[in-house]
Order: structure tokens, then sequence, then C-alpha cells
């Protein structure tokens, strides 16, 4: 890197920016307060999101290269989240999913979801259906890594969505190498910290009901997510909320077939602050028609114990985290792994 750095000196006098308007960092103050009337409780703003394009990250032309990673950089820093374009997986393969969970949802097979209903601890896949002031949602989880779990039928949706997470496996890798790189580390650090040859995924099916047939505004309430980076993938637009480091909601409209990548609390951990994870939400007291997402939290491995990296960690900046292992801290709060609930503040020394 020193020698790419070099050369775009003389290419590139200043450093190259974000086309987008300059965020400031987040304090642990950062959920939100407003008061006034209840329909600006969820009003948010429709500022520009990062867009990072994967292709460009592994360009063999250095200064090219050099300029995707500084954009994914100040993607991190400045927001934690980012739209992903251009990556490798085929718009066929989304859209496949996508259809598929469509049709997996049809009220009128309810009954055959229900026999995935919480059962223990141990669940590696979870149904279920909230309709509430608080969550308006109905979902299935599954544990997709280490080991592959899913529900067997229909078949072909359990065999494409294996497919997809794979191909989404081999981003996310990519993107930890990427990442590893604008840390200043070799491409690999973020592997070997985390363990993610044996990390902890778990992906959620959400499907979101119109504002005419939910009992509230709100989808799922406000948290961060626990793991590395969260990938999301949606058939429409609506809801989707980000609370930027600056304090300030955003709607997200991911662009057609891309990737919403958010920062997991674990890195947030293992730069003692430097890439934060971010505050969302999902309202739909606006939405005319249902949401479908496919998210996946990929996490390190569960018996890998996270703490702040020491390279992270001096007298200006002391360390602001707990160490725990990853198992741990997805049962912080009282939940099951397959929860994967954020226990970032208990892990929060400051």
């Amino acid at each position: 890197m020193a020698g790419i750095t070099s050369t775009v000196t003389q290419l590139y006098p200043s450093e190259p920016k974000l086309n987008v308007a300059p965020v400031y960092y987040n304090t642990s103050s950062q959920l939100t307060t407003l008061g006034h009337h209840r329909a600006d409780l969820y009003s948010a703003s429709d500022d520009e999101i990062p867009t990072v394009d994967y292709s460009l990250l592994f360009s063999d032309d250095p200064v090219q290269q050099f300029l995707a990673l500084e954009n994914l950089r100040q993607a991190c820093q400045e927001y934690g989240f980012f739209y992903l374009v251009n990556h490798t997986i085929p718009d066929e393969m989304l859209d496949s999913v996508l259809r598929g969970f469509s049709g997996f949802f049809d009220p009128k097979t309810i009954d055959e979801r229900k026999v995935f209903r919480k059962n223990g601890p141990s669940d590696k896949v979870r149904w279920g259906l909230n309709s509430s002031a608080g969550e308006n949602r109905e979902y299935l989880k599954v544990v997709a890594h280490p080991q592959y779990h899913a529900p067997s039928n229909p078949s072909g949706l359990s065999k494409s969505l294996e497919e997809y997470h794979k191909a989404m496996r081999t981003i996310v890798i990519g993107l930890a190498r990427a990442v590893s790189k604008t840390l200043g580390f070799e491409e690999d650090y973020i592997e070997k910290e985390f363990n993610l040859k044996s990390g902890f995924d778990v992906m959620a099916m959400n499907l979101y009901p119109p504002s005419s047939r939910s009992k509230g505004a709100i989808g799922i309430p406000e948290h961060t997510d626990p793991g590395f980076v969260v990938t999301l993938v949606q058939d429409v637009d609506g809801g989707l909320q980000i609370l930027s480091h600056q304090g300030k909601w955003i709607n997200v409209y991911i662009p057609h077939h891309a990737i919403l990548i958010q920062l997991g609390d674990h890195l947030e951990i293992l730069t003692n602050g430097k890439y934060k994870s971010h505050i969302h939400r999902v309202i739909v007291n606006n939405n005319k028609v249902q949401r479908i997402s496919v998210v996946t939290l990929h996490g390190p491995a569960l018996d890998k114990f996270i703490c702040p990296g020491t390279e992270f960690v001096d007298e200006e900046h002391p360390q602001k985290y707990h160490g725990m292992t990853y198992k741990e801290s997805l049962e912080g709060n009282g939940g099951d792994e397959i929860d994967v609930q954020s226990s970032l503040d208990k892990l929060r020394l400051v």
C-alpha cells in the first residue's frame, strides 16, 4: 500500500472525498428522543447514502483500487453503512430468493410454518409472527453457517437460499479483506480476528405488512446488530431507516439488485470504535404494499473472544469495550444464539 499511496499522492494532491454530505461520529446517546407530534417520531430525510463498487476493490489498476479502498474507508468511518454495487451475485439469484419467500409467506399456509415456532435455545430454524404496536412482521430465521439449516419444504427454496448464502459469504470474505486493508493491515486481519472460516451466520427472512394490515407504525424497533457486517436485499423499498452518526434518520432506497451493507457491533468493538455500527429501524405506516427482506448477520465464530485490538488502543484512545466471546455476547440480554441480539450497551466501558 505504501507504493500505491505515493503514486496516488502525485496524481491526487488531496484526499478523495465521498460525493455525499459530511457527517460526524455518533455518541452513546445515539438513541432518538424525538418528541412533538407522533408522526415526527418516524420522519426521516432522503440524504444520499454512500455507494461502494465491489469490483473496483480488487482492480488490477493500483490507482483505481486505492481510490476504491479510500471510498470504502470513508463509508465505514463516516457512515457505517453503504450500498454495494457491481458485486458477484447474479440478478437472477436475488430475484429467485425474493420470489421464493413471497410464496413461502402465503397466508393460506401459515399453519405449516407454525411448526418452526420457538422450541428451545438450540433452535436452528425459528419462525415468528408479531402484530402489535411495537412490532409488525412475520419472519423465518435460520442458522446458515458453519452448518446450513433450513426448512425441508419447499425443497427448491431451501436449495436456492443455500446457494444465495454461499454467494453472499464469498462477497463478505472479500469485504473483510478490503476492510482490513482500509485499516492498514494485511488483508487476512479480520478473517483471523473473527475466525470467519467458522463464523456464525444467521439469516432472517422478513415479511412486513402494508400499513392497512399493521397494528402500529413500527415494523421492527430501533436496534443495532451484532457481528462483522449485515447484508440486506429486498423486493421493494419502504420503511427501512438508518440513524446516521450525526443523529439524523435517513430513508434507505436500495438501488435495484444492490446490497445494503451495515457494519456490525463486533467490528466496532474490534476497532475500538473507529468503525461504528449504527441504529436502524423499520417503519410501516407509509407502506402501500408488503415488503420482503433477506437479512444475513455475518458473525465471528461462537467461541471467538472479541475485544478491542491492541493496535487501536493507546493513551489517546483508551479501551472502550469489554471483551467477550461471540456466543456470550449473543446471550448477554437473555436471548438465544439464533436471536442474534445486540448487547453492545453492556460491553461499553465509557
